[in-house]
């Protein structure tokens, strides 16, 4: 390892899908340099996603979402201040910062780096993020947003081995799990909440999959399980209401509870966010029903999986966001698609 590369930061705020596709290109950065200390920058409410990975040595929480909302008080002021303390108590050789937002870039210059790489002007998710760079690294367009993040640990000399997801295994989760589950058996999960609600199948369109899955033979003998924050419980207790489905359960879960259930799901159906992607990084066999965002950049990656997309045009961003569920994709769409993934499963 070379000498001058002992003390890495990287910045990856938010939000759990856009972490998830990040651990892969940290991991890379770690295998290659295995003495480095990498530290992480995260938001602190998703911070437990990097719970126990063995390539990340110190993690720096922030809450620039909950200063945003107390911006004026002295308690944010104060905890701004100790987060600048905690930056710079180190010389990094390098900041890496797979966001690409203002804010962000101005994080890895706080750091006092001379080394901060970023995305090439075209992927930046914010116009200026460039001037706080030293460095930006080249990204080929049409490739999946986890190859574009390795495109930034290239630029220091990491070459992964294989796509690396070290997301935690809690024993209180996978206890909650399996007492959850009791009863229920074979399960296909169903997370139908997101963070737009341009990235939502309508919930009548879930109730009627519920509907339908009661009725085929294909899904004999499996249970379904729909899981989704506390905000969403009300829409998914309406869905299940409508469905009329005996063999349908809500589990609430926190982040570490959803991956014990991920792990034990003979099938994930839900759209862009991060339950999806988590449930990809497991290797639970996933359908994404997709729109607005485009398939290959932000579907899952397994060959075997399925993204459905309604083919709007693409939108990476909030940015004029549709305020009115995702269309284009029918229930008998949906319907094939599992039923075409589970015989891929069986297959193997």
């Amino acid at each position: 390892m070379p000498a001058t590369l002992r003390n890495v930061l990287v910045i990856r705020l938010s939000s759990i899908g856009d972490i998830v596709h990040a651990l892969p290109a940290v991991s890379a950065l770690g295998e290659t340099y295995p003495e480095a200390e990498i530290t992480w920058v995260i938001e602190r409410r998703y911070a437990v996603l990097l719970d126990g990975n063995p390539f990340v040595r110190r993690i720096i929480p922030l809450d620039t979402l909950g200063w945003r909302k107390r911006f004026a008080s002295v308690q944010t002021l104060r905890e701004i201040a100790a987060a600048i303390r905690a930056l710079r108590e180190r010389r990094y050789d390098a900041v890496i910062d797979f966001q690409g937002l203002i804010k962000t870039a101005l994080i890895s210059w706080t750091c006092r780096s001379r080394r901060r790489i970023g995305y090439a002007k075209f992927i930046h998710r914010e116009p200026g993020a460039g001037l706080f760079y030293t460095e930006e690294a080249p990204v080929a367009e049409g490739i999946h947003v986890i190859r574009e993040n390795l495109a930034l640990v290239e630029q220091l000399g990491a070459r992964p081995s294989t796509w690396r997801f070290p997301l935690p295994r809690n024993a209180n989760d996978e206890q909650y799990a399996e007492s959850r589950l009791s009863g229920i058996g074979d399960f296909i999960l169903i997370s139908p909440g997101g963070g737009w609600i341009a990235k939502r199948w309508p919930p009548d369109s879930y109730a009627a999959l519920l509907a339908r899955m009661k009725q085929r033979r294909e899904f004999a003998g499996l249970a379904i399980v729909l899981t989704g924050s506390p905000a969403e419980e009300p829409a998914i207790r309406k869905i299940l209401e409508t469905a009329g489905s005996q063999r349908a359960y809500y589990i609430p879960a926190t982040l570490g509870q959803y991956i014990a259930l991920a792990r034990r799901a003979r099938l994930f159906i839900g759209g862009d966010t991060g339950p999806m992607h988590l449930a990809a990084a497991m290797g639970t066999p996933v359908l994404a029903i997709m729109g607005p965002t485009d398939t290959v950049r932000n579907g899952p990656f397994s060959l075997d999986d399925i993204a459905l997309s309604n083919h709007a045009p693409v939108n990476h961003t909030r940015r004029g966001k549709s305020s009115e569920f995702l269309q284009g994709i029918s229930v008998d769409e949906v319907v094939a698609a599992a039923e075409q993934r589970l015989a891929r499963t069986h297959a193997h």
